[in-house]
Protein backbone atom coordinates (compact mmCIF):
# COMPACT_ATOMS: atom_id res chain seq x y z
CA UNK A 1 0.00 0.00 0.00
CA UNK A 2 0.59 3.33 -0.62
CA UNK A 3 2.21 5.80 1.65
CA UNK A 4 -1.45 7.54 1.24
CA UNK A 5 -2.88 4.76 1.94
CA UNK A 6 -4.10 3.79 -1.72
CA UNK A 7 -4.41 -0.18 -3.11
CA UNK A 8 -1.09 -1.42 -4.37
CA UNK A 9 -0.56 -1.42 -7.95
CA UNK A 10 -0.01 -4.45 -10.25
CA UNK A 11 2.13 -4.73 -13.88
CA UNK A 12 2.57 -1.88 -15.44
CA UNK A 13 1.13 0.68 -12.89
CA UNK A 14 3.66 -1.10 -9.90
CA UNK A 15 5.74 1.93 -9.53
CA UNK A 16 3.08 5.00 -10.30
CA UNK A 17 2.39 6.68 -6.56
CA UNK A 18 -1.36 5.99 -5.28
CA UNK A 19 -2.90 9.17 -3.76
CA UNK A 20 -6.15 9.16 -1.79
CA UNK A 21 -7.82 11.64 -0.27
CA UNK A 22 -8.47 10.70 3.61
CA UNK A 23 -11.49 8.84 2.90
CA UNK A 24 -10.17 6.68 0.56
CA UNK A 25 -10.93 9.04 -2.91
CA UNK A 26 -8.34 8.21 -4.95
CA UNK A 27 -6.69 11.48 -6.60
CA UNK A 28 -5.64 11.74 -10.31
CA UNK A 29 -2.16 12.75 -11.44
CA UNK A 30 -3.44 15.48 -13.24
CA UNK A 31 -7.65 16.22 -13.48
CA UNK A 32 -8.66 17.47 -16.73
CA UNK A 33 -11.78 18.04 -19.28
CA UNK A 34 -12.43 14.57 -18.83
CA UNK A 35 -12.75 14.09 -15.49
CA UNK A 36 -16.27 16.64 -16.11
CA UNK A 37 -16.97 14.49 -18.94
CA UNK A 38 -20.95 14.88 -18.83
CA UNK A 39 -21.02 17.39 -16.30
CA UNK A 40 -23.71 20.50 -16.64
CA UNK A 41 -22.76 23.82 -14.47
CA UNK A 42 -26.33 24.66 -15.24
CA UNK A 43 -27.57 22.07 -12.86
CA UNK A 44 -24.43 21.01 -11.08
CA UNK A 45 -23.61 24.22 -10.03
CA UNK A 46 -26.51 27.03 -10.79
CA UNK A 47 -25.79 30.38 -9.42
CA UNK A 48 -24.83 31.18 -5.92
CA UNK A 49 -27.39 31.64 -3.49
CA UNK A 50 -29.15 29.46 -6.14
CA UNK A 51 -30.65 25.93 -6.06
CA UNK A 52 -29.05 23.64 -5.62
CA UNK A 53 -26.77 26.14 -3.58
CA UNK A 54 -23.54 24.53 -4.48
CA UNK A 55 -21.28 27.40 -4.54
CA UNK A 56 -22.88 28.77 -1.73
CA UNK A 57 -26.82 29.79 0.05
CA UNK A 58 -26.68 33.51 -0.69
CA UNK A 59 -25.35 35.76 -3.94
CA UNK A 60 -22.96 37.73 -2.56
CA UNK A 61 -21.88 35.48 -0.02
CA UNK A 62 -18.61 37.33 2.21
CA UNK A 63 -18.51 40.18 -0.36
CA UNK A 64 -21.55 41.17 1.50
CA UNK A 65 -20.95 39.78 4.71
CA UNK A 66 -18.26 37.87 6.66
CA UNK A 67 -18.81 34.44 8.52
CA UNK A 68 -19.46 34.80 12.09
CA UNK A 69 -16.52 34.12 13.96
CA UNK A 70 -17.73 32.41 16.96
CA UNK A 71 -15.00 30.80 19.41
CA UNK A 72 -15.96 27.91 21.40
CA UNK A 73 -15.62 28.46 24.81
CA UNK A 74 -16.71 27.81 28.36
CA UNK A 75 -14.59 25.96 31.59
CA UNK A 76 -14.96 26.57 35.43
CA UNK A 77 -17.16 28.09 36.73
CA UNK A 78 -19.99 31.00 35.18
CA UNK A 79 -18.01 34.08 36.46
CA UNK A 80 -14.41 32.72 34.81
CA UNK A 81 -16.12 31.80 31.29
CA UNK A 82 -17.99 35.36 31.34
CA UNK A 83 -14.22 36.85 31.99
CA UNK A 84 -13.49 34.99 28.62
CA UNK A 85 -16.39 35.56 26.74
CA UNK A 86 -15.51 39.33 27.31
CA UNK A 87 -12.09 38.79 26.67
CA UNK A 88 -12.88 37.06 23.01
CA UNK A 89 -15.53 39.57 22.54
CA UNK A 90 -12.93 42.49 22.83
CA UNK A 91 -10.60 40.96 20.61
CA UNK A 92 -13.24 41.18 17.74
CA UNK A 93 -15.16 38.13 18.13
CA UNK A 94 -18.51 38.14 16.68
CA UNK A 95 -19.97 35.30 18.31
CA UNK A 96 -20.60 33.75 21.73
CA UNK A 97 -20.36 29.97 21.81
CA UNK A 98 -20.64 27.98 25.22
CA UNK A 99 -19.30 24.65 26.20
CA UNK A 100 -20.94 23.17 29.13
CA UNK A 101 -19.08 20.48 31.30
CA UNK A 102 -20.41 16.89 31.41
CA UNK A 103 -22.58 17.09 33.86
CA UNK A 104 -24.58 19.49 33.14
CA UNK A 105 -24.42 18.03 29.41
CA UNK A 106 -25.68 14.93 31.55
CA UNK A 107 -28.15 16.35 33.30
CA UNK A 108 -26.32 16.10 36.63
CA UNK A 109 -26.34 18.64 38.94
CA UNK A 110 -22.21 19.93 40.46
CA UNK A 111 -22.96 17.93 43.55
CA UNK A 112 -24.21 14.77 42.70
CA UNK A 113 -21.86 12.06 42.93
CA UNK A 114 -21.02 10.68 39.42
CA UNK A 115 -20.19 14.66 38.83
CA UNK A 116 -17.04 13.82 40.54
CA UNK A 117 -13.48 15.37 38.69
CA UNK A 118 -15.68 16.52 36.02
CA UNK A 119 -17.54 19.91 36.78
CA UNK A 120 -16.03 23.09 34.71
CA UNK A 121 -13.43 20.44 33.33
CA UNK A 122 -14.85 20.10 29.96
CA UNK A 123 -16.88 23.69 29.98
CA UNK A 124 -19.12 25.59 32.07
CA UNK A 125 -20.74 24.26 34.98
CA UNK A 126 -24.54 25.05 34.72
CA UNK A 127 -26.69 23.90 37.96
CA UNK A 128 -29.25 26.72 38.06
CA UNK A 129 -30.44 30.02 36.30
CA UNK A 130 -28.50 31.84 38.77
CA UNK A 131 -25.37 30.25 36.82
CA UNK A 132 -26.43 31.76 33.54
CA UNK A 133 -27.47 34.77 35.01
CA UNK A 134 -23.57 34.80 35.67
CA UNK A 135 -22.73 33.90 32.69
CA UNK A 136 -24.20 36.48 30.88
CA UNK A 137 -23.49 39.22 33.25
CA UNK A 138 -23.27 42.57 31.82
CA UNK A 139 -22.91 40.87 27.85
CA UNK A 140 -26.01 43.03 26.12
CA UNK A 141 -28.16 39.52 24.37
CA UNK A 142 -29.93 42.17 21.59
CA UNK A 143 -26.49 42.66 20.55
CA UNK A 144 -24.72 39.37 20.28
CA UNK A 145 -25.87 35.75 19.11
CA UNK A 146 -24.92 32.73 21.08
CA UNK A 147 -24.49 29.08 20.34
CA UNK A 148 -24.76 26.84 22.76
CA UNK A 149 -23.61 22.96 22.48
CA UNK A 150 -25.91 20.96 24.55
CA UNK A 151 -28.40 18.20 23.70
CA UNK A 152 -30.01 15.99 26.11
CA UNK A 153 -30.72 19.05 28.42
CA UNK A 154 -30.95 21.36 25.76
CA UNK A 155 -34.33 22.50 26.07
CA UNK A 156 -34.10 23.60 30.07
CA UNK A 157 -30.49 25.61 29.18
CA UNK A 158 -32.26 27.11 26.21
CA UNK A 159 -35.03 28.79 28.25
CA UNK A 160 -32.61 29.74 30.89
CA UNK A 161 -30.66 31.48 27.66
CA UNK A 162 -34.31 33.29 26.86
CA UNK A 163 -35.49 33.74 31.05
CA UNK A 164 -31.93 36.14 30.85
CA UNK A 165 -32.52 37.88 27.89
CA UNK A 166 -35.84 38.75 29.63
CA UNK A 167 -34.01 40.18 32.65
CA UNK A 168 -32.07 42.21 31.01
CA UNK A 169 -35.30 43.55 29.05
CA UNK A 170 -34.53 42.29 25.76
CA UNK A 171 -37.71 41.10 23.49
CA UNK A 172 -38.07 37.62 22.59
CA UNK A 173 -37.86 38.33 18.60
CA UNK A 174 -34.50 39.96 19.00
CA UNK A 175 -33.15 36.78 21.15
CA UNK A 176 -30.62 35.00 18.15
CA UNK A 177 -28.50 31.72 18.38
CA UNK A 178 -28.63 27.87 18.27
CA UNK A 179 -29.01 25.72 20.93
CA UNK A 180 -27.25 22.20 19.26
CA UNK A 181 -30.05 19.81 20.46
CA UNK A 182 -29.14 16.93 18.22
CA UNK A 183 -29.40 13.87 20.20
CA UNK A 184 -29.06 11.51 17.30
CA UNK A 185 -25.59 12.10 16.91
CA UNK A 186 -25.13 11.09 20.47
CA UNK A 187 -26.18 7.67 20.17
CA UNK A 188 -24.20 7.25 17.18
CA UNK A 189 -20.66 9.25 18.03
CA UNK A 190 -20.05 11.17 21.84
CA UNK A 191 -22.75 9.58 24.06
CA UNK A 192 -23.97 12.54 26.17
CA UNK A 193 -27.60 11.04 25.57
CA UNK A 194 -30.06 10.41 28.91
CA UNK A 195 -33.43 9.32 27.78
CA UNK A 196 -34.16 6.97 25.15
CA UNK A 197 -34.75 7.73 21.24
CA UNK A 198 -38.23 8.45 21.20
CA UNK A 199 -38.94 11.11 24.15
CA UNK A 200 -35.57 12.52 23.23
CA UNK A 201 -36.62 13.44 20.02
CA UNK A 202 -40.16 14.58 21.37
CA UNK A 203 -37.91 16.96 23.56
CA UNK A 204 -36.36 17.94 20.04
CA UNK A 205 -39.55 18.56 18.23
CA UNK A 206 -41.05 20.02 21.26
CA UNK A 207 -38.31 22.52 21.02
CA UNK A 208 -38.63 23.41 17.48
CA UNK A 209 -42.50 24.74 18.01
CA UNK A 210 -41.45 26.58 21.11
CA UNK A 211 -39.23 28.44 18.94
CA UNK A 212 -41.23 29.22 16.15
CA UNK A 213 -43.96 30.56 18.37
CA UNK A 214 -41.36 32.15 20.61
CA UNK A 215 -38.00 32.93 20.24
CA UNK A 216 -38.55 33.64 15.53
CA UNK A 217 -34.65 34.30 15.34
CA UNK A 218 -33.45 31.91 17.51
CA UNK A 219 -32.25 28.21 15.46
CA UNK A 220 -33.99 25.34 17.62
CA UNK A 221 -31.40 22.49 16.35
CA UNK A 222 -27.46 22.43 14.71
CA UNK A 223 -27.00 19.03 13.37
CA UNK A 224 -23.67 17.83 14.10
CA UNK A 225 -21.15 15.95 11.84
CA UNK A 226 -18.78 17.15 13.57
CA UNK A 227 -18.75 14.40 16.36
CA UNK A 228 -19.24 11.88 13.50
CA UNK A 229 -15.78 12.90 12.14
CA UNK A 230 -14.39 13.34 15.15
CA UNK A 231 -15.32 9.98 16.04
CA UNK A 232 -13.51 8.40 12.88
CA UNK A 233 -15.91 8.67 10.08
CA UNK A 234 -14.65 9.58 6.56
CA UNK A 235 -16.16 12.65 4.59
CA UNK A 236 -18.98 11.11 2.81
CA UNK A 237 -20.05 9.38 6.05
CA UNK A 238 -20.15 12.47 7.91
CA UNK A 239 -22.35 14.31 4.96
CA UNK A 240 -24.49 10.86 4.93
CA UNK A 241 -25.17 10.19 8.51
CA UNK A 242 -26.03 14.17 9.44
CA UNK A 243 -28.00 14.65 6.43
CA UNK A 244 -29.86 11.41 7.80
CA UNK A 245 -30.47 12.49 10.97
CA UNK A 246 -31.54 15.72 9.76
CA UNK A 247 -34.25 13.71 7.90
CA UNK A 248 -35.54 12.33 10.71
CA UNK A 249 -35.99 15.18 12.64
CA UNK A 250 -37.74 16.64 9.94
CA UNK A 251 -39.69 13.80 9.93
CA UNK A 252 -40.52 13.81 13.47
CA UNK A 253 -41.69 17.36 13.11
CA UNK A 254 -43.91 16.95 10.35
CA UNK A 255 -45.83 13.63 12.77
CA UNK A 256 -45.85 15.77 15.35
CA UNK A 257 -47.77 18.32 13.01
CA UNK A 258 -45.52 21.03 11.83
CA UNK A 259 -45.37 22.45 8.88
CA UNK A 260 -41.61 21.80 6.89
CA UNK A 261 -41.61 25.20 5.72
CA UNK A 262 -42.45 26.48 9.10
CA UNK A 263 -39.07 25.06 10.45
CA UNK A 264 -36.75 23.88 8.13
CA UNK A 265 -35.19 27.44 6.40
CA UNK A 266 -34.11 27.70 11.16
CA UNK A 267 -32.63 24.21 10.54
CA UNK A 268 -28.44 24.58 10.95
CA UNK A 269 -26.00 21.90 10.73
CA UNK A 270 -22.89 21.85 12.36
CA UNK A 271 -19.46 20.28 10.38
CA UNK A 272 -16.31 19.22 10.45
CA UNK A 273 -13.13 21.01 8.34
CA UNK A 274 -10.43 18.30 8.77
CA UNK A 275 -7.12 17.75 7.31
CA UNK A 276 -7.65 17.19 3.53
CA UNK A 277 -7.87 20.18 2.05
CA UNK A 278 -9.82 19.91 -0.89
CA UNK A 279 -11.45 17.02 0.21
CA UNK A 280 -13.25 19.11 3.12
CA UNK A 281 -13.84 22.04 0.69
CA UNK A 282 -15.60 19.76 -1.65
CA UNK A 283 -17.50 18.21 1.38
CA UNK A 284 -19.59 21.28 2.27
CA UNK A 285 -20.47 22.29 -1.39
CA UNK A 286 -21.42 18.61 -1.88
CA UNK A 287 -23.61 18.54 1.20
CA UNK A 288 -25.79 21.87 0.72
CA UNK A 289 -26.58 20.21 -2.72
CA UNK A 290 -27.94 16.68 -1.60
CA UNK A 291 -29.65 18.53 1.03
CA UNK A 292 -31.26 20.83 -1.28
CA UNK A 293 -32.39 17.73 -2.99
CA UNK A 294 -33.35 16.40 0.46
CA UNK A 295 -36.04 19.19 0.96
CA UNK A 296 -37.33 19.78 -1.98
CA UNK A 297 -38.64 15.82 -2.06
CA UNK A 298 -39.74 15.98 1.15
CA UNK A 299 -42.20 18.73 0.12
CA UNK A 300 -40.50 22.04 1.35
CA UNK A 301 -41.73 24.75 -0.99
CA UNK A 302 -39.70 27.61 -0.54
CA UNK A 303 -36.47 28.30 -1.39
CA UNK A 304 -35.04 29.26 2.41
CA UNK A 305 -36.00 25.71 3.16
CA UNK A 306 -33.61 24.69 0.50
CA UNK A 307 -30.64 26.18 1.74
CA UNK A 308 -28.05 24.13 4.23
CA UNK A 309 -26.46 26.65 7.16
CA UNK A 310 -23.84 25.31 8.76
CA UNK A 311 -20.99 26.17 11.08
CA UNK A 312 -17.61 24.58 10.64
CA UNK A 313 -15.11 23.54 13.71
CA UNK A 314 -11.58 22.77 12.95
CA UNK A 315 -10.83 19.21 13.71
CA UNK A 316 -10.20 18.62 17.48
CA UNK A 317 -8.99 14.96 16.40
CA UNK A 318 -5.92 16.10 14.32
CA UNK A 319 -4.69 18.37 16.65
CA UNK A 320 -1.26 16.95 18.37
CA UNK A 321 0.21 16.76 21.87
CA UNK A 322 3.78 16.41 19.47
CA UNK A 323 4.86 19.42 18.56
CA UNK A 324 1.64 21.47 19.42
CA UNK A 325 2.50 24.86 17.63
CA UNK A 326 2.42 22.58 14.47
CA UNK A 327 -1.12 23.09 14.86
CA UNK A 328 -1.17 26.62 14.27
CA UNK A 329 -0.88 25.73 10.29
CA UNK A 330 -3.09 23.17 10.93
CA UNK A 331 -5.53 24.98 12.16
CA UNK A 332 -5.29 27.69 9.64
CA UNK A 333 -6.01 25.55 6.42
CA UNK A 334 -8.32 23.32 7.92
CA UNK A 335 -9.93 26.85 8.56
CA UNK A 336 -9.49 28.00 4.89
CA UNK A 337 -11.13 24.88 3.67
CA UNK A 338 -14.27 25.88 5.59
CA UNK A 339 -14.33 29.49 4.24
CA UNK A 340 -13.82 28.45 0.58
CA UNK A 341 -16.65 26.16 0.98
CA UNK A 342 -18.77 28.60 2.11
CA UNK A 343 -19.30 28.17 6.23
CA UNK A 344 -21.61 30.65 7.67
CA UNK A 345 -20.08 30.75 11.19
CA UNK A 346 -16.49 29.21 12.14
CA UNK A 347 -14.22 27.99 15.55
CA UNK A 348 -10.79 27.87 15.21
CA UNK A 349 -9.63 25.34 17.31
CA UNK A 350 -6.40 26.23 19.57
CA UNK A 351 -2.99 24.68 19.38
CA UNK A 352 -2.73 24.04 22.78
CA UNK A 353 -5.73 22.48 23.36
CA UNK A 354 -4.59 18.17 22.82
CA UNK A 355 -2.70 19.38 26.40
CA UNK A 356 -5.30 21.52 28.46
CA UNK A 357 -7.94 24.06 27.90
CA UNK A 358 -6.80 26.86 25.64
CA UNK A 359 -4.79 30.18 27.52
CA UNK A 360 -6.08 33.32 26.49
CA UNK A 361 -3.47 33.80 24.46
CA UNK A 362 -4.17 30.51 22.15
CA UNK A 363 -7.78 31.64 22.25
CA UNK A 364 -6.37 35.02 20.37
CA UNK A 365 -4.13 33.26 18.33
CA UNK A 366 -6.59 31.17 16.91
CA UNK A 367 -9.15 34.29 16.62
CA UNK A 368 -6.49 35.97 14.63
CA UNK A 369 -6.44 33.07 12.02
CA UNK A 370 -9.94 33.94 10.85
CA UNK A 371 -9.57 37.39 10.87
CA UNK A 372 -6.28 37.30 8.70
CA UNK A 373 -7.73 34.75 6.37
CA UNK A 374 -10.93 37.28 6.06
CA UNK A 375 -9.12 40.31 5.78
CA UNK A 376 -5.75 39.83 4.36
CA UNK A 377 -5.74 36.68 2.04
CA UNK A 378 -8.67 37.78 -0.62
CA UNK A 379 -10.09 34.46 -0.27
CA UNK A 380 -13.58 36.33 0.66
CA UNK A 381 -13.71 38.61 -1.92
CA UNK A 382 -15.21 36.51 -4.84
CA UNK A 383 -17.58 33.52 -4.49
CA UNK A 384 -17.10 30.03 -4.43
CA UNK A 385 -13.36 30.75 -5.85
CA UNK A 386 -12.64 27.02 -6.59
CA UNK A 387 -15.81 26.58 -8.75
CA UNK A 388 -14.91 25.26 -11.94
CA UNK A 389 -11.37 23.57 -11.03
CA UNK A 390 -11.40 19.98 -12.42
CA UNK A 391 -10.47 18.11 -9.54
CA UNK A 392 -12.93 20.22 -6.86
CA UNK A 393 -15.68 19.39 -8.98
CA UNK A 394 -14.53 15.86 -9.77
CA UNK A 395 -14.28 15.59 -5.99
CA UNK A 396 -17.87 16.93 -5.41
CA UNK A 397 -19.58 14.62 -7.54
CA UNK A 398 -17.38 11.53 -6.15
CA UNK A 399 -18.20 12.86 -2.36
CA UNK A 400 -21.81 13.51 -3.25
CA UNK A 401 -22.40 9.98 -4.94
CA UNK A 402 -20.96 8.10 -1.48
CA UNK A 403 -22.79 9.49 0.07
CA UNK A 404 -25.71 9.36 -1.69
CA UNK A 405 -25.27 5.49 -1.24
CA UNK A 406 -24.76 5.78 2.46
CA UNK A 407 -28.37 7.61 2.49
CA UNK A 408 -29.83 5.27 0.06
CA UNK A 409 -28.77 2.39 2.71
CA UNK A 410 -30.10 3.87 5.76
CA UNK A 411 -33.10 4.71 3.98
CA UNK A 412 -33.79 1.01 3.24
CA UNK A 413 -33.57 0.38 7.05
CA UNK A 414 -36.28 2.80 7.40
CA UNK A 415 -34.22 5.65 8.21
CA UNK A 416 -31.95 7.19 10.78
CA UNK A 417 -33.67 5.96 14.29
CA UNK A 418 -33.63 2.80 13.11
CA UNK A 419 -30.45 2.72 11.63
CA UNK A 420 -28.76 3.91 14.70
CA UNK A 421 -31.31 1.06 16.84
CA UNK A 422 -29.43 -1.41 14.51
CA UNK A 423 -25.83 0.08 15.30
CA UNK A 424 -25.53 0.00 11.24
CA UNK A 425 -24.10 3.91 11.96
CA UNK A 426 -21.49 3.13 14.72
CA UNK A 427 -20.26 0.06 12.84
CA UNK A 428 -19.39 1.80 10.05
CA UNK A 429 -17.84 5.42 12.03
CA UNK A 430 -15.75 2.47 13.96
CA UNK A 431 -14.57 0.26 10.49
CA UNK A 432 -13.47 3.95 9.15
CA UNK A 433 -11.53 4.82 12.46
CA UNK A 434 -9.63 1.71 12.91
CA UNK A 435 -8.71 1.61 9.00
CA UNK A 436 -6.81 5.12 9.71
CA UNK A 437 -5.64 4.21 12.85
CA UNK A 438 -3.94 1.15 11.41
CA UNK A 439 -2.77 3.51 8.15
CA UNK A 440 -1.33 5.93 10.83
CA UNK A 441 0.73 3.02 12.56
CA UNK A 442 2.08 1.51 9.24
CA UNK A 443 3.04 5.41 8.01
CA UNK A 444 0.83 4.87 5.09
CA UNK A 445 -1.10 8.46 6.49
CA UNK A 446 1.54 10.64 7.50
CA UNK A 447 1.37 13.02 10.24
CA UNK A 448 3.97 15.84 11.02
CA UNK A 449 5.24 14.89 14.72
CA UNK A 450 3.63 11.32 15.31
CA UNK A 451 4.94 9.66 13.21
CA UNK A 452 7.11 11.35 10.75
CA UNK A 453 9.78 14.73 11.52
CA UNK A 454 9.48 13.75 14.72
CA UNK A 455 11.52 15.52 17.76
CA UNK A 456 13.07 13.72 20.73
CA UNK A 457 12.43 16.00 23.27
CA UNK A 458 9.02 17.29 23.84
CA UNK A 459 8.28 20.59 23.63
CA UNK A 460 7.13 22.60 26.74
CA UNK A 461 4.04 25.01 26.27
CA UNK A 462 2.35 26.59 29.08
CA UNK A 463 -1.49 25.57 29.56
CA UNK A 464 -3.83 26.67 31.37
CA UNK A 465 -5.31 25.19 34.60
CA UNK A 466 -8.12 25.56 36.64
CA UNK A 467 -8.57 26.72 39.99
CA UNK A 468 -8.78 23.87 42.19
CA UNK A 469 -11.05 25.56 44.76
CA UNK A 470 -13.90 26.04 41.60
CA UNK A 471 -15.81 22.74 42.72
CA UNK A 472 -16.24 23.72 46.36
CA UNK A 473 -17.30 27.86 44.92
CA UNK A 474 -19.78 25.99 42.76
CA UNK A 475 -21.59 23.49 44.88
CA UNK A 476 -21.48 26.39 47.49
CA UNK A 477 -23.19 28.46 44.89
CA UNK A 478 -25.94 25.48 44.37
CA UNK A 479 -26.62 24.95 48.12
CA UNK A 480 -27.33 28.99 49.14
CA UNK A 481 -29.61 29.11 45.81
CA UNK A 482 -31.61 25.87 47.41
CA UNK A 483 -31.84 27.57 50.53
CA UNK A 484 -33.28 30.33 48.72
CA UNK A 485 -35.54 30.08 46.31
CA UNK A 486 -39.30 29.34 47.46
CA UNK A 487 -39.51 25.54 47.66
CA UNK A 488 -43.40 25.49 47.18
CA UNK A 489 -42.96 27.30 43.85
CA UNK A 490 -40.23 24.81 43.09
CA UNK A 491 -42.33 21.56 43.66
CA UNK A 492 -45.10 22.82 42.10
CA UNK A 493 -43.36 23.65 38.51
CA UNK A 494 -41.68 20.41 38.81
CA UNK A 495 -44.89 18.50 39.09
CA UNK A 496 -46.25 19.89 36.18
CA UNK A 497 -43.13 19.32 34.32
CA UNK A 498 -43.84 15.54 35.17
CA UNK A 499 -47.27 15.84 34.87
CA UNK A 500 -46.52 17.06 31.28
CA UNK A 501 -44.17 13.91 30.37
CA UNK A 502 -46.49 11.70 30.82
CA UNK A 503 -49.08 13.69 28.54
CA UNK A 504 -48.97 15.35 25.47
CA UNK A 505 -48.29 18.86 26.58
CA UNK A 506 -45.38 20.31 25.24
CA UNK A 507 -42.69 20.19 27.46
CA UNK A 508 -41.13 23.26 27.33
CA UNK A 509 -44.19 25.43 28.74
CA UNK A 510 -43.62 23.72 32.18
CA UNK A 511 -40.29 23.66 31.78
CA UNK A 512 -39.63 27.40 31.87
CA UNK A 513 -42.38 27.68 34.79
CA UNK A 514 -39.57 25.46 36.44
CA UNK A 515 -36.10 27.67 35.33
CA UNK A 516 -37.81 30.55 36.47
CA UNK A 517 -38.72 29.12 39.90
CA UNK A 518 -34.54 27.94 40.37
CA UNK A 519 -35.05 24.55 39.68
CA UNK A 520 -31.95 22.70 39.12
CA UNK A 521 -30.91 21.01 35.77
CA UNK A 522 -30.78 18.01 37.39
CA UNK A 523 -34.07 18.11 39.10
CA UNK A 524 -35.64 19.22 35.99
CA UNK A 525 -34.16 15.97 33.86
CA UNK A 526 -34.85 13.70 37.00
CA UNK A 527 -38.69 14.33 36.60
CA UNK A 528 -38.62 13.43 32.69
CA UNK A 529 -36.21 9.96 33.80
CA UNK A 530 -38.81 9.42 36.11
CA UNK A 531 -41.41 9.25 32.93
CA UNK A 532 -39.40 7.80 30.37
CA UNK A 533 -36.60 5.86 31.83
CA UNK A 534 -32.94 6.24 30.49
CA UNK A 535 -31.12 4.71 27.42
CA UNK A 536 -29.72 1.40 27.11
CA UNK A 537 -28.32 0.19 24.04
CA UNK A 538 -30.84 -1.05 21.40
CA UNK A 539 -33.78 0.69 23.33
CA UNK A 540 -36.31 2.81 21.26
Amino acid sequence: MDRRGGAPKTGADRRRPVFTTLSGIEVPEAAGPADLAGWDPATALGEPGAYPFTRGIHPSMYRQRLWTMRQYAGFGDAEGTNQRFRYLLAQGQMGLSVAFDLPTQMGLDSDHELAEGEVGRVGVAIDTLADMERLFHGIPLDRISTSMTINAPAAILLLMYEAVARSQGVLAERIRGTVQNDILKEYVARGTYIYPIVPSMRLVTDTFAYTAGHLPQFTPISISGYHIREAGSTAPQEIAFTLANGLAYVRAAQAAGLDIDSFAGRLSFFFNAHSDFFEEAAKFRAARRIWAQLMREAGAIREDSWRLRFHAQTAGSALTAQQPEVNIVRVALQALSAVLGGAQSLHTNSYDEALALPTEASARLALRTQQVIAHETGVADTVDPLAGSYWVERLTGELEREARAYLDQVEAMGGAVEAIRRGYMQREIQDAAYRFQRQVEAQERQIVGVNIHQMEAAEVVETYRLDPALVSRQRKALAKVRRQRDQAAVRAALARVEAAARGKENLLEPLAEAVAAYATVQEMCDCMRRVFGEYREGAS
